[in-house]
């Protein structure tokens, strides 16, 4: 579980993440302190070092939302990501959620293939029109 202590780190992977995938639809630092505060975000270490990091919203509705989940690009492909995603995706469940959620860009078949290969399932596609 990441804390007040690894809020640096989430900062940075966050702005990466933003850069690679777009805006989380938050202001960031309120996005980060938020999760912090109520537990939300989990980190994966290997060998005493976080190589990979995930967080989920509160359940609402019995539903749970993991947003982001983001690998560094030299840790990918060692399977960090399925790994934190399965981690943050149990803790939302232990916290009540019936439902857990999540959002992938559709051109990105890695990340499509191993969400599929943890468990989840297509259910609808979306398209976001900006203005």
């Amino acid at each position: 579980m990441a804390t007040a202590g690894d809020r640096d780190l989430l900062h940075n992977w966050c702005t990466s993440f933003v850069a690679e995938a777009g805006s989380l639809g938050a202001d960031l630092d309120t996005f980060i302190d938020e999760r912090i505060a109520r537990q939300g975000w989990r980190l994966w270490d290997d060998g005493g070092e976080a190589v990979a990091m995930a967080a989920t919203t509160p359940a609402v509705a019995g539903m749970a939302r993991i947003t982001p989940v983001y690998t560094p690009p030299r840790h990918r492909g060692r399977g960090y990501g399925a790994a934190v995603t399965m981690a943050v995706s149990r803790a939302a469940q232990e916290a009540g959620a019936a439902h857990v959620l999540l959002f992938t860009d559709l051109a990105n078949a890695t990340s499509n293939r191993l969400y599929q290969r943890i468990g989840y399932r297509p259910v609808a596609d979306y398209r976001i029109l900006q203005p």
